[in-house]
């Protein structure tokens, strides 16, 4: 489970590392100005910063700017829901510090790097020496030396101090079942060490022994974007990605082997989106929905793709032809279904009734959503 960054520093917080004073919200009850602040989208993916998702506000006017500009923002596919608004800081220097698992050494990991900030992969690819990492007994957990370590290796002259402050961030790791605890950058200036930013991810087999926590979290995520928790409760896998050809298959094989076929006729998938398991009329209809009503979704022709094993190629024409009526789905853009298999006739048969088009080849079908995605993008379902 993915932590938004408002709520892994609550958990730093509860732990005794010290953040920015600040607050979250969302669009609807955005903060009137209150003075020079720092202004961060809230989303689950990484990159915020590059993007020009995080934001200095010296004026009101700026203030007004960066609102308008981040709630507008998509990032990776993810719609910006919420801000947060936090206190200016003092830098001096900046540092890099996590807790993991490595999953080669069987072991979990103290990192450090005396070069935290938006650089840190190029400095993890450059320089592997300027990274420090600590594998600890997963039981007894990491000594006072291993934070003593980490903390002489960035070279501060608050030694002490900063070592109190990593055994705050292994304590988040263990109390809240965490697989990452990672903090880029901590910064340090006069009064000490500040975590400007918090990426938390918890174990989600875990959440039987930390029960409280998680449905806590679930419910501000919820919130925050209501949609996350509705992607949970079913079998779907979606990516979303950069082209424009929806994309829709009954197995992660299948999917896969549909974007290079696309890749390699000149079209661009606009996301990775398979049903997984046993499917339904129910599931290829919620896929439908979720790939033509994604966020950042500029749909030109819409791919699918089934191979039906334990899949009945009639429920799943039932489930297409329901959503295409549902939306008038033909007048707006290409329907290109490539289906084969279990029950194969009776779901042409269905699809033939209908009125929308199948194929037999897949590379046919990739072909015809390579060509369709000539039109027009699809108009808000």
């Amino acid at each position: 489970m993915k932590l938004y960054e408002f709520q892994g520093k609550a958990l730093f917080r509860k732990f005794g590392i010290n953040t920015p004073q600040g607050g979250i919200f969302k669009k609807d009850a955005a903060r009137p100005w209150s003075g020079s602040c720092v202004l961060k989208a809230q989303v689950l993916s990484g990159g915020r910063g590059k993007a020009g998702a995080i934001m200095l506000c010296d004026s009101e006017a700026e203030y007004g700017k960066a609102l308008k500009r981040l709630f507008d923002m998509t990032l990776q596919g993810e719609p910006v829901t919420a801000v947060l608004a936090e206190e200016r800081v003092d830098i001096l220097h900046e540092y890099y510090f996590a807790v993991t698992f490595d999953g080669e050494a069987g072991a979990p990991l103290l990192i450090a790097c005396a070069s935290g900030g938006v650089d840190i992969e190029k400095v993890a690819d450059e320089h592997p020496e300027l990274i420090l990492r600590l594998p600890f007994d997963s039981i007894a957990g990491p000594q006072d030396y291993h934070f003593l370590q980490a903390a002489k290796f960035v070279n501060t002259s608050r030694v002490r101090e900063l070592s109190a402050m990593l055994s705050g961030l292994y304590t988040v790791y263990r109390e809240t079942w965490a697989t990452l605890v990672e903090v880029n950058p901590l910064v340090e200036n006069a009064e000490g060490f500040t975590a400007l930013d918090a990426k938390v991810e918890l174990d989600d087999d875990a959440e039987p022994l930390n029960k409280k926590l998680f449905e806590t979290l679930r419910r501000e995520q919820a919130d925050i974007n209501p949609g996350l928790e509705e992607a949970k409760r079913d079998t779907i896998t979606y990516v979303p990605l950069d082209g424009d050809i929806g994309l829709i298959s009954d197995g992660a094989g299948t999917g896969m082997l549909t974007l290079d076929l696309l890749n390699d006729r000149g079209g661009k998938a606009a996301n990775f989106c398979e049903m997984g398991g046993i499917t339904s009329p129910d599931v290829i209809y919620s896929a439908m929905e979720r790939v033509m009503t994604g966020p950042g979704s500029k749909i030109r022709s819409l791919l699918i793709v089934l191979i039906g094993g334990f899949n009945r190629m009639d429920e799943m024409a039932e489930g297409i032809v329901r959503f295409a009526s549902d939306h008038d789905l033909l007048s707006k853009i290409p329907l290109i279904v490539r289906l084969c298999g279990t029950m194969e006739e009776e779901g042409k048969k269905i699809m033939e009734d209908a009125g929308l088009p199948f194929y037999d080849d897949l590379e046919e079908a990739a072909d015809a959503a390579v060509k369709g995605k000539q039109g027009e993008i699809c108009p808000s379902l």
